[in-house]
């Protein structure tokens, strides 16, 4: 069944690919020049794609993570460090802001934005340095938080998120392709939303961090608890000519790996497109249900793949290796453990889960107990958060490498 998952990932990540999305979503052309920037994991991608589709001279700047460039004319590719910003992408994110200084209002700013430009466009605000986006950023990831919260923490101490490259480009028109990787979708919170008004202000950020017990650095700190560097405000009237389009989303995919499996004449069910919160504890509810599949033929009936998106969370407990995906999938082999006739794939469709080279991994019935059988104790392992040892050592890692695009986690359960 691992090749038949593997097929349903493939075709998700084949519907969300930029070259696909961009062309349907040209903005018009404007009286003056048009300018390009973007950042995220898909942004090189979708920079190629929009080259190709633009009749017209353009020029511009995108930042994506090491190893997703992609070869563009007239639009120059930068890659920096994620999920931990780095010099690179302090220097992009720079930049992109002068790129867009001094524009008129005919000029047009094309945005191309998708997961991972958070990190990827460090811009700490004044009295603050890149070394303390650095830390806020590593605080973020080890707190388990979910990712609206975390974009808008992030965005109290920038001076490019939360809708402030905008601002800087006005007069100018700014329109902005978003290729989302969020659950819900909401065009603001991908990439910490550089050309959009955040949603939520400094005072919900406050008991964010109060709530999650963030360290943050002592520069930081003061600044949240001031007024200084608030983001604009959505009614602001410099954002009134701007445009927003959601261009690929875990919803489409999903709902393009459902139509092929139902054409390959199984049933399937998403149970949803934008499931949040710790990855153990949603791997605890999907196993129960694929389980009262399997056992009673309810909800569903058998046979059945579930499929689910979102976003899940890792509240970092030990020091192992590994990313959100395969935290879930270990869980879900505990969870599993001793059933016959169900098989899973979880992965994150940029190819990549967390800061390992495996987009995901495979399970069944048999996987924790091939796990005992080399030597690795799986509830260990979990509370170690070492996932990717885990299923390294069975052979059970799915590698593919960067797939172009971004669309948040694809889960696959097949029961037969």
């Amino acid at each position: 069944m691992a090749p038949y998952l593997k097929s349903l990932f493939g075709h998700a990540v084949a519907m969300a690919q930029p070259s696909l999305a961009v062309k349907e979503n040209l903005p018009a052309k404007p009286k003056g020049k048009t300018i390009v920037i973007g950042a995220g994991k898909a942004s090189a991608q979708m920079a190629r794609a929009f080259e190709r589709a633009w009749d017209g001279p353009i020029s511009g700047l995108v930042v994506t993570r090491y190893g997703y460039a992609e070869a563009c004319e007239c639009i120059e590719i930068v890659e920096a460090a994620h999920p931990v910003p780095d010099e690179a992408g302090y220097l992009a994110a720079r930049r992109i802001m002068e790129q867009v200084s001094g524009l008129g209002r005919d000029d047009l700013v094309v945005a191309l934005i998708s997961g991972g430009g958070s990190s990827l466009l460090p811009a700490p605000a004044a009295g603050m340095s890149l070394a303390d986006e650095q830390a806020i950023n590593q605080a973020l990831l080890a707190s388990g938080a979910p990712i609206s919260v975390m974009n808008l923490v992030r965005n109290q101490f920038s001076t490019i998120k939360g809708g402030r490259l905008a601002i800087q480009a006005a007069p100018a028109t700014v329109a902005t392709l978003v290729v989302s990787d969020v659950p819900g979708d909401d065009p603001a919170v991908v990439a910490s939303g550089p050309t959009l008004a955040q949603s939520g202000d400094r005072a919900l950020a406050r008991k964010y961090v109060d709530l999650y017990k963030l360290k943050l650095p002592a520069a930081a700190a003061h600044l949240l608890a001031g007024e200084d560097n608030l983001a604009p405000r959505s009614d602001d009237p410099r954002f009134a000519n701007n445009s927003v389009r959601t261009i690929a989303s875990a919803a489409l995919s999903l709902s393009t790996a459902a139509a092929l499996v139902r054409q390959r004449g199984i049933e399937a069910a998403i149970l949803s497109d934008s499931i949040e919160g710790e990855a153990r504890d949603v791997a605890q509810v999907h196993a129960a249900m694929a389980r009262e599949v399997s056992m009673r033929n309810q909800p569903f009936a058998k046979p059945v793949v579930l499929l689910s998106g979102g976003e899940t969370t890792v509240t970092l407990r030990g020091k192992g290796r590994g990313g959100r995906n395969g935290e879930f999938l270990l869980a879900l082999a505990i969870g599993l453990d001793g059933t016959s006739g169900i098989t899973a794939l979880a992965a994150d469709t940029d190819g990549i889960d967390g800061s390992e080279d495996n987009a995901g991994a495979f399970v069944d019935g048999t996987s924790a107990n091939r796990m005992r059988a080399v030597g690795i104790d799986p509830l260990a392992a979990l509370a170690n958060n070492d996932a990717y040892s885990a299923f390294a050592a069975i052979g059970d890692l799915l590698i593919t490498g960067p797939t172009g695009t971004n669309v948040n986690d694809f889960r696959a359960i097949i029961i037969r």
